[in-house]
């Protein structure tokens, strides 16, 4: 390449000194974030929430030290911890406690705000779990082999054996979730209730049109079914799962469990849920699962279809940018574990090559929408 190339390129590098100074706390900002993850689950996992739940709705630094077992030498390091988690707006701080006894003391007072108390053990709301299943060494050490897992690889080659959780940990994601102590299942369930709460409330009639008979595919113990069941009684609502899950399902007199192997088998229903399913598998994969589906289902003009809960990224474009961000990122993470997230042209193909005739997408307000799918 000629000099005066060279130099020509060179300067499209030039930044003001402002510039570059600005660009460097991007760049540490960008780095850091996984502080922020691991601060998170330091909190959650010592239970801070449910301490300042516990005081009132507002503790100490010494307070919340001494009600979580903090050792009398970490106290300073807790502050440091709390300092990150009150600048990210994952709890607030005080200066006294305002309308109870220690009001005017002076003292710093932690307080919980709409996302910490998400992680309240005792809250309807609870979810606490969700951050265990989120920020775990399995996702973490195989995103730690992405620059390693995209320079590997050959054709023809299994995507099992090819896939980042294998590459980094010699087992597959689903291996995982049999040894984990249950943290998966109940950070699912957390999240099932709390989303479920809110989609039938505001978009309940993509059930409440569902003619007698659902089936919740890889249901697990039922919470999403559970909550289905209970909003519309003239539903009968099954769940399909492997049988080492639906052994140890509890006993539920509004629900029926199956066991089963969704590629191969799906139960006739009027309809067939799948809640943050298909993000977990391929493309021909989930062309699989839909094919299952269909041949459940009735025909479109007899009520037949398939409701998807899950993320249809950057839809609507007109969604907050944290929200598009959320969904990256959540995509991101899937990868990890070997899935994905889809925007809506990658699902319109699956749904087609499946033999679906057409669907409809209903953004919620949080990150994923409702896609109902017929036949």
């Amino acid at each position: 390449m000629p000099a005066a190339q060279h130099i020509e390129r060179d300067q499209d590098l030039a930044m003001s000194s402002d510039e570059l100074l600005q660009a460097q706390l991007e760049l540490y900002h960008h780095g850091l974030a996984f502080v922020k993850s691991l601060a998170l689950k330091a909190a959650t996992d010592l239970r801070i929430p449910d301490t300042i739940h516990r005081r009132g709705g507002a503790a100490t630094l010494s307070e919340l030290a001494s009600d979580t077992g903090i050792h009398p030498t970490k106290r300073s390091n807790l502050r440091r911890v709390m300092r990150v988690l009150t600048t990210t707006g994952v709890f607030s701080i005080v200066q006294g406690k305002g309308s109870n006894d220690h009001a005017g003391d002076g003292a710093a007072y932690y307080k919980l705000t709409r996302v910490s108390r998400l992680l309240v053990e005792r809250s309807p709301h609870n979810l606490s779990p969700m951050v265990g299943t989120i920020v775990n060494t399995l996702c973490w050490t195989s995103l730690l082999k992405m620059p390693e897992w995209f320079t590997q690889g050959q054709e023809g080659e299994s995507a099992q054996s090819h896939s980042l959780v294998q590459l980094a940990n010699g087992c597959t994601f689903w291996d995982t979730t049999k040894v984990d102590g249950g943290l998966f299942n109940d950070g699912m369930a957390a999240d099932s209730r709390i989303a479920m709460k809110v989609l039938l409330k505001e978009h309940g009639g993509a059930f409440g049109e569902v003619k007698s008979s659902l089936v919740d595919i890889g249901g697990n113990h039922g919470a999403t079914a559970s909550a289905v069941a209970r909003a519309f009684p003239h539903l009968k609502c099954t769940v399909l799962d492997l049988a080492h899950v639906v052994a140890a399902a509890p006993a539920s007199d509004i629900l029926t469990f199956v066991a089963g192997n969704m590629f191969e088998y799906v139960p006739p229903a009027d309809a067939v849920l799948l809640k943050w399913i298909l993000h977990d598998w391929k493309h021909e994969d989930c062309v699989k699962i839909m094919r299952r589906c269909k041949e459940a289902i009735p025909a479109k003009e007899a009520g037949g279809k398939v409701i998807i809960i899950d993320m249809v990224v950057g839809y609507p474009v007109t969604q907050p940018n944290d929200s598009i961000e959320a969904q990256v990122l959540l995509d991101i993470y899937m990868m990890g574990s070997d899935g994905m997230e889809r925007e809506e042209n990658v699902w319109s193909l699956i749904f087609s090559e499946a033999g679906f005739s057409d669907y409809k997408i209903t953004p919620t307000n949080g990150i994923r929408s409702i896609i109902e799918v017929y036949p």
